[in-house]
Formats: structure tokens, sequence, C-alpha cells
């Protein structure tokens, strides 16, 4: 009876702030749905793996559907070539993930996805959405976040915020104004409540492939920083741009909080402010890749020998972070690095 109802509620549901730049959603309790690994070769095994918006793991609790039936257990290996679409139930349904199986022979690289925070330490209402980063990284080490503290300079105005770093010509594209704001790889928008709503970023991860991969070879020697940022591809592709930031770690400063989240407080005195955007290497809509270096098995470079920003308080907390746009302003794949690190590209 309980497995009948399951099903039937599965097929249910398959077929079925600091400003107002939010549309008002139903707060659900998230259902997140991840695999260890996008693509494997055939006759390999994909452990997938259920939790809830708290990271707790669910798993065992699920009915986890592959290809519109169900399952037993939380694996899948398939001794053919092809995609399979996976959903797990558990009171509601999550998002549908995708995992391929391949003979291989193609290149595959793991996907991450960048979320870029619009906040400011006046705004009370912003530490949602720094709690809900904080969340979708305990769920995966594949979460790549940039702190873009806004709008003001000016010590006299209400919104003054000493990190402030002026991102209009990028914020004008985006189509939502006032603060806070979660964008995720550039252009697609985090669901209010941010906190609620982790499978958006978690399924960012997942699924079908980027053909796309970074690798970051980087140091910071006296006040030079050296960045190198390697991206290889196993497919064509064309219009494409970098965009390569520089963050900064362990700033401390005091954050207003109207929000429930660090226990109601406001001031968060001493506030650690992590992932601060301080500079851009390349045009903040990015720098125009020639197509003839993003065609299958070439490596593209782009090499960068700058001091560090004035703005920077300690060049030991520098962050690097590179990722590649599409021609309509979406990130294809991000990586991140901290200093004096040479990364390999990750293969699968």
């Amino acid at each position: 009876m309980k497995k009948n109802f399951i099903l039937l509620l599965f097929a249910t549901l398959f077929f079925s702030g600091c400003s107002t730049d939010y549309e008002v959603l139903k707060s659900v309790e998230g259902v997140v749905l991840t695999a260890d690994s996008s693509a494997k070769i055939v006759g390999e095994t994909i452990t997938l793996t259920v939790k809830d918006n708290n990271n707790s793991d669910v798993t065992g609790e699920a009915a986890i559907f592959v290809n519109g039936t169900a399952i037993e257990g939380n694996t899948l290996t398939s001794s053919e070539v092809g995609d399979f679409k996976i959903r797990a139930v558990i009171g509601t349904v999550s998002d549908t993930l995708t995992v391929r199986f391949y003979d291989g022979s193609e290149t595959n690289f793991v996907k991450r996805v960048l979320i870029e925070d619009y906040t400011g330490t006046w705004c009370g209402y912003c530490p949602r959405v720094a709690y809900g980063i904080e969340l979708a990284k305990q769920h995966s080490d594949h979460v790549v976040a940039v702190s873009i503290h806004r709008p003001s300079s000016n010590v006299s105005s209400s919104v003054y915020d000493p990190y402030n770093y002026d991102t209009s010509e990028l914020e004008n594209t985006l189509g939502a104004e006032g603060y806070p704001k979660g964008f995720l790889n550039r252009k697609t928008q985090w669901n209010f409540p941010e906190p609620e709503n982790i499978a958006q970023v978690i399924g960012l991860t997942q699924g079908v492939n980027p053909k796309m991969g970074l690798a970051l070879e980087t140091s910071v020697t006296g006040n030079t920083m050296n960045v190198n940022v390697n991206v290889k591809f196993s497919s064509n592709f064309s219009n494409l741009k970098l965009v390569v930031y520089v963050l900064e770690n362990g700033l401390i400063y005091d954050q207003h909080n109207y929000t429930t989240y660090y226990d109601g407080f406001d001031l968060l005195e001493d506030f650690h402010h992590n992932h601060v955007l301080r500079a851009v290497l390349t045009p903040l809509l990015g720098e125009a890749i020639n197509s003839s270096e993003t065609v299958v098995n070439h490596v593209y470079t782009r090499s960068f020998s700058v001091p560090v920003p004035a703005n920077v308080a300690s060049a030991a907390n520098i962050e690097f972070v590179a990722f590649v746009i599409d021609a309509d302003g979406n990130a294809i794949n991000v990586r991140e690095a901290l200093p004096n690190v040479s990364q390999d590209f990750e293969e699968l």
C-alpha cells in the first residue's frame, strides 16, 4: 500500500527583503538529489544521495526513479551508452537529474556552479543569501561563491559599504533591482527564500556535462599576483568569454541582520565576510576568446601578472575565481583557487 501511494504521489507530482526584487514564492521543504559523478564509463557504478535542505541524509527513506521506474537501493550502472533521468520522492519530488554512461572515448569534466551574491553590510536582509551559501557549500564542494558588496563607497551614505565594488554594468543586464539578490551561473536568479531552495543550486552541479574544464596556476609573491587560467575543451565552442575575479576572505566588519538566520541578532558584530570581490582582471562582462582556441582537445591559456589590488587588506587571504560564459552571458563552468597552487583539469 505504501509503495502504491509513493508511485501515485510521484505520478501526480512528476506531471504536474531590502528590496522588492523577488517574487515571493511558496516555501517548500527541499529535496536535494545528487550523484557522485555525472558521467561514468559503462559498467561502472554511480551512487545516488538524497538530502534535505539542512544536509541531512534521507536516502534510505526516499524512493528513487530512473527513467520513470523505481529502483532498489541507490546505485545505478549500465552496460550500454546512454543518458538516464533520475528523480527522488520523499514527501515531495526532487528536480530531475541526468547522468550519462559512455564508452570511454569522450572527455568529461567536473561541473561547478557559480553563485554571485549581491549584498551589503548595511543590508539587513542580505544575511539570508549568505546563510543559503553556507548551506549550499555544506551540500557540495562544487559551489563557487562570489560576494559582491554594493552599492556605495561614500562614507556619509546610509548604504555605505567599505567593500563596495561597482558592478552596475553587470547588474543592469540582470533585470532585478535592489538587494539582496543571488544569481546562479550569472543569469539565473536564486529563488526566494534562498536557504529553502538549495536544490536549485546543487542541481546546477549535476546533469549534462559542460564539456569544458578549467585549471588555475596561481602565485602571490610580494606585491605581484601571477595567474594562468587554462581552459580545456572536449567539444567545439564559439562566442565564449572569460571572466577572472580576485576575491578576499576573512574581512571583518559589522553586518546588519533583519532575518531569523544567525540567531536573529542585529548587529552581527565582527561578522566574517568571505569571497569578497576586490578586482576583475578581465572586463566585467567577459574577455572574448577567439573561436580558434575553443575547439575539441585544445587548451586555451590566458596569463596575468599584475599588482595585488590596493584595496586588499591581506594578500594571504586572496582567492581567484575564473569562469567561462557563453554568448548569452551564462557561466558554463567555473573554478576557484587560492594563491600558490597548480591545478589539474578535473576530468572524469
